[in-house]
C-alpha cells in the first residue's frame, strides 16, 4: 500500500467534507448511551463572508469537538447563524442598494429574508470547507420561526414575572442607527477634545465650570459642587445664570461632584452622561432635550437648531468666545461612549423603551459567573469588572426593522399592553390581532413597532440549540450544556447575557465551562479593520494553502491571547501536512501485505521499538492532559514533536536496515508492527487539528483495517502501562546517534558514506554492547570500538 507522491488538498478536502456531510460522519446520536458533550455553538454573525478571526477562534472550538468525540462522547454541536436586527439590515442595505427608512416595512423586511436566503448557504458553506464539524443538520437561525417563538415566549416570562417593563426614561441612543442601545452595545474610544472654561453668572459674579460639552448649555438644569468644597459655600442654595441662553438654575451639593475635577462646580445637562441621569432622578431635575433621534439640536437649542451637536459645539464656543464667557481652555484626550457598531459617539435622550430588570440580581450573576470553569482563568476577571459596572437595567428594544417582534399590542381604548398567548408564537403583532378582547371589552390594537435587541435573543443559544432535539432527548441532558467557546470581546455581550437570561429563566448557569479565544491582529499587531486596509480573508488562504494548514496555524494560538496573522505561520502548516503525508507514505509503503497482531506478547520487539511506543504512550499522556483542560496548543505541541523529533527524525532511520533486510524475521516484523501502531495513533492525534489529510491517509490503509467509515468514529490512545519503557540505556544511544549526525553534518557526510569507526567509552561497554549491531547499520558504521576516553563517544 502507498499513498500518490503528492498530496491533492483542494481535491480531497472538497471531497471530505462532502463526505463527512453526506454520511452524517459528525451527526450527534440522541439513541446514544454514551456521556454527551455540549457546545454552544457561536452563530456567526452573517456578514456576507467568513474573515480570518472566524477561520481561527471556530477552528479551535472544532478541536476540542472532534477530541470529545474521539475519546468516546456523544458530541451536541449544532451550527447557527445570527442573521437578525442591525448587521442584517445594513449588509441587505448594502447588497441591495437601498435605505431601510426609504421604503415600506413590510417590503424591506421581505427584502432581508430573500437576501438571506440568497448567501446564506454560501456562507455556511465557508465554515464546511474549514472542517468545522458541526451536525449541520441540526441547524438555526436567530430569526427562524424556532428562535422567535422561543425569544418571543422568553420576553412573555420575564413579562410575568415583572421583570420585562416599558418606561419612558433616558436611554443610551446612537444618533446614526438611531435606535436605543443597552450599556453592553458601547465601547469606549479616546478623542481629543476642548476642555473649556465657560462662565456663568451668580448674583453678577463669575462662577467659571468647565466643559467638553456646551453644546448643551441648553439643556443645563443644574450646578452641582461638593459640600466639602469651602471654595462655593457661600452661593449653594442661589441660582446661576446660564450663559448665552440666560436662564437660571439652582446650585445644589452633591457627594459625586469632585472637588479636584476642572474648578469643581459641574454643570448638569439633560443629558450629558449617566451621571446627569443620575442627578436628574436623585432632584427631581427639569427635562430639557436639546438633542434629537438623529443628533442634531432641537427648538430648545435656540439658534443652533438644526445642527448637528459637533458643529452646535463649535458656533457656540466662539459665541461664548465672542461674549467674553469663554476664559480658557484646553486639549485633552478622553474616552467617550461610542456605538461599537458603527463608532458614533453616543447620546442620552429621553424615549419609551422596554427594559429587562436584573440590577437587583448582580450577586447572583456573578456569583454564577465566578463559579464557571474559565478557560483561561484570568479571562473572569473581566466577566466581574462588567457585572461590577453594571448602572443601568438592560433596554432590550430597538428602533429597527427587520427582528424579532415584541409578542405585544397595545389597547387603542385604555393604553393596557396585551401579550400574544403562548400557543400562539411566533406573532408579528403588525399583520395579526390578539385572539382575546382587551380587559375593557375592546377589540381595538396599535401593534408595537419596535424589534427585540438581537443580543435579547442570541442570549436564549442554549435554549434554542436544544429545542432542535427536544422530541428525542431531554432538555437536562443537554442543559446546563457543556462548553461556552467564544472570542474575549464579547464576554459583556454574548456571554454575559446568555448567563443573565438563564439565571432569571432557569435559576442556573447555562454552561460548565467557558473557553476564550483571542483576536487575529494583523503582523503590525493592529486588530484587522476594512479602513486599515489590512483584512486578511480565509478564503484565498485556503486556496493556496489548505484548511488543514490555516487549522494547524489557529491551533498554535494560545486561549484568550491575541495573535497576529503571518503566512509565514501557515506556511509552517503546510509543511506539516506535506511531511504528514510523505512520512505516512513511506510507512505505509512498508505494510502491504502486512499482517497486523493485536497480541503484543506475541511481537519480538527490540528496544528501538520500545523507545518510540514508550514515548508515544508519553506523548498520549501529555497530548489528553492539555485536551482537557482545553490547552489545544499544547497538545498541537506534544504530538507535533514527537511526530518530528521521535518519529520522522529518529526512528524511521533506526528500522530502516530492518524494513530492507531480506526475507521474513522477527525483527523485520517487530519493526513493521510497531510502524502500523504508531502511523495509526499518530494519524488519530492529529485528527482534531487537521482532519482532512489524516482521513485521507487513514481511509487508505486503516479505516479498512478498523472497519471505521471515519478516522473521527475511532477512539484515541491511551495511556498504557503495558508501553512504559525505562529509556535509561537506550538514551545513551539517542546521543550517540546524536554526535554522529552532528559529526557527518559538520564534515558534509552524507548518509551513503561509511564511517570507518567510532570509539565509545569503555565505561558503557556493559550498557551499550547490546546495540552493537543497531548502532551500526542505523547510522552506517563499520566497526565500534570499546576504549577508556574521557566522553561517551569518539569519532575520527
Amino acid at each position: 500500500m502507498s499513498l500518490d507522491k503528492n498530496y491533492n488538498f483542494k481535491e480531497r478536502e472538497e471531497y471530505w467534507s462532502k463526505h463527512w456531510q453526506d454520511e452524517g460522519i459528525h451527526k450527534f446520536d440522541p439513541e446514544s448511551k454514551s456521556e454527551i458533550f455540549s457546545i454552544d455553538t457561536p452563530p456567526p454573525t452573517v456578514s456576507g463572508k467568513m474573515h480570518i478571526g472566524h477561520s481561527s477562534s471556530y477552528a479551535q472550538q472544532d478541536f476540542i469537538a472532534r477530541y470529545q468525540r474521539m475519546i468516546g462522547k456523544n458530541v451536541f454541536y449544532p451550527f447557527g447563524t445570527d442573521d437578525n436586527g442591525l448587521p442584517t439590515e445594513r449588509l441587505v442595505e448594502k447588497l441591495k442598494g437601498v435605505k431601510a427608512t426609504k421604503m415600506e416595512r413590510s417590503e424591506f423586511i421581505d427584502l432581508c429574508k430573500a437576501t438571506l436566503k440568497e448567501i446564506l448557504p454560501d456562507f455556511i458553506q465557508d465554515w464546511k470547507k474549514l472542517g468545522i464539524s458541526s451536525d449541520f443538520g441540526l441547524y438555526y437561525s436567530t430569526i427562524d420561526d424556532n428562535s422567535r417563538k422561543i425569544s418571543q415566549q422568553s420576553f412573555i416570562d420575564l413579562y410575568n414575572k415583572e421583570r420585562a417593563y416599558q418606561l419612558e426614561a433616558p436611554v443610551v441612543w446612537c444618533p446614526t442607527c438611531q435606535t436605543a442601545i443597552s450599556q453592553v452595545e458601547m465601547e469606549d474610544e479616546e478623542h481629543e477634545t476642548r476642555f473649556c472654561d465657560i462662565v456663568f453668572k451668580v448674583e453678577n459674579k463669575d462662577l467659571v465650570i468647565s466643559t467638553t460639552r456646551p453644546e448643551l448649555l441648553s439643556s443645563c438644569a443644574a450646578i452641582f459642587v461638593n459640600a466639602d468644597d469651602k471654595r462655593y459655600t457661600d452661593i449653594v442654595g442661589k441660582k446661576a445664570t446660564v450663559p448665552l441662553f440666560n436662564h437660571e438654575v439652582p446650585i445644589l451639593t452633591d457627594r459625586r461632584a469632585q472637588i479636584d475635577k476642572g474648578t469643581g462646580a459641574v454643570m448638569c445637562c439633560t443629558f450629558g452622561d449617566s451621571t446627569d441621569i443620575e442627578w436628574y432622578k436623585a432632584h427631581k431635575l427639569p427635562l430639557v432635550l436639546s438633542i434629537d433621534e438623529t443628533g442634531h439640536m432641537t427648538d430648545k437649542a435656540g439658534k443652533y437648531a438644526g445642527m448637528t451637536a459637533k458643529e452646535a459645539r463649535e458656533a457656540i464656543i466662539l459665541d461664548l468666545e465672542a461674549a467674553g464667557l469663554k476664559t480658557g481652555e484646553k486639549k485633552i484626550t478622553h474616552s467617550l461612549n461610542v456605538h461599537e457598531r458603527c463608532k458614533t459617539p453616543v447620546e442620552i435622550i429621553n424615549s419609551k423603551q422596554w427594559f429587562i430588570k436584573y440590577l437587583d440580581l448582580k450577586n447572583e450573576f456573578l456569583e454564577a459567573g465566578m463559579s464557571l470553569a474559565w478557560h483561561p482563568d484570568f479571562m473572569k476577571s473581566r466577566l466581574k469588572n462588567w457585572i461590577e459596572g453594571l448602572q443601568w437595567d438592560w433596554c432590550i428594544s430597538r428602533q429597527r426593522f427587520f427582528g424579532v417582534p415584541f409578542p405585544v399590542w397595545y389597547c387603542e381604548k385604555c393604553g393596557e399592553v396585551k401579550l400574544a398567548e403562548s400557543n400562539t408564537l411566533p406573532v408579528d403583532p403588525t399583520s395579526s390581532k390578539p385572539s382575546t378582547p382587551c380587559t375593557c371589552g375592546s377589540t381595538d390594537f396599535r401593534p408595537e413597532l419596535d424589534v427585540l435587541d438581537t443580543w435579547a435573543t442570541s442570549s436564549l443559544t442554549p435554549q434554542i440549540a436544544s429545542s432542535l432535539v427536544a422530541d428525542k432527548i431531554d432538555k437536562d441532558k443537554l442543559f446546563p450544556m457543556s462548553l461556552r467557546p467564544q472570542a474575549h470581546d464579547i464576554i459583556s455581550f454574548w456571554l454575559f447575557n446568555t448567563l443573565a437570561k438563564s439565571m432569571m429563566h432557569e435559576g442556573k448557569a447555562p454552561w460548565a465551562d467557558v473557553m476564550i479565544s483571542g483576536w487575529v491582529l494583523d503582523p503590525q499587531g493592529r486588530k484587522m479593520s476594512k479602513s486599515l486596509g489590512n483584512v486578511v480573508e480565509p478564503q484565498a488562504v485556503l486556496d493556496n494553502f489548505g484548511a488543514d494548514a490555516i487549522r494547524y496555524w489557529a491551533c498554535g494560538n494560545s486561549l484568550g491571547q491575541d495573535n497576529s496573522y503571518t503566512e509565514e505561520e501557515i506556511k509552517v502548516g503546510k509543511r506539516t501536512v506535506t511531511k504528514l503525508w510523505n512520512a505516512c507514505g513511506f510507512a505505509l509503503a512498508q505494510l502491504d501485505d502486512f499482517k497486523y497482531d493485536t497480541d503484543l506478547d506475541l511481537i519480538k520487539l527490540e528496544d528501538a521499538d520500545r523507545w518510540i511506543l514508550g514515548e508515544l504512550n508519553n506523548a498520549v499522556l501529555e497530548y489528553r492532559k492539555a485536551f482537557d483542560k482545553y490547552e489545544y496548543n499544547k497538545a498541537r505541541e506534544v504530538i507535533s514533536k514527537f511526530f518530528w523529533d521521535k518519529y520522522c527524525d529518529n526512528y524511521i532511520e533506526f528500522i530502516k536496515y530492518r524494513l530492507y533486510s531480506e526475507g521474513a524475521n522477527d525483527s523485520n516484523y517487530a519493526a513493521r508492527w510497531t510502524l502500523h501502531t504508531v502511523v495509526e495513533n499518530i494519524l488519530k492525534m492529529f485528527a482534531p487539528i487537521m482532519p482532512f489529510v489524516t482521513e485521507e491517509i487513514f481511509s487508505s490503509y486503516f479505516a479498512k483495517l478498523n472497519n471505521v467509515a471515519s478516522i473521527h468514529n475511532t477512539l484515541l490512545p491511551k495511556f498504557d502501562q503495558k508501553y512504559v519503557f525505562d529509556a535509561e540505556s537506550f538514551s545513551k544511544v539517542l546521543n550517540i546517534v546524536a554526535e554522529v549526525r552532528k559529526y557527518r553534518s559538520e564534515n558534509s557526510l552524507s548518509f551513503k558514506k561509511e564511517i570507518a569507526k567510532i570509539t565509545i567509552s569503555n565505561k558503557e561497554k556493559e550498557n551499550l554492547s547490546k546495540y552493537e549491531e543497531f548502532i551500526l547499520k542505523s547510522l552506517n558504521i563499520l566497526s565500534i570500538e570499546f576504549a577508556p576516553i574521557s566522553s561517551l563517544i569518539e569519532i575520527k
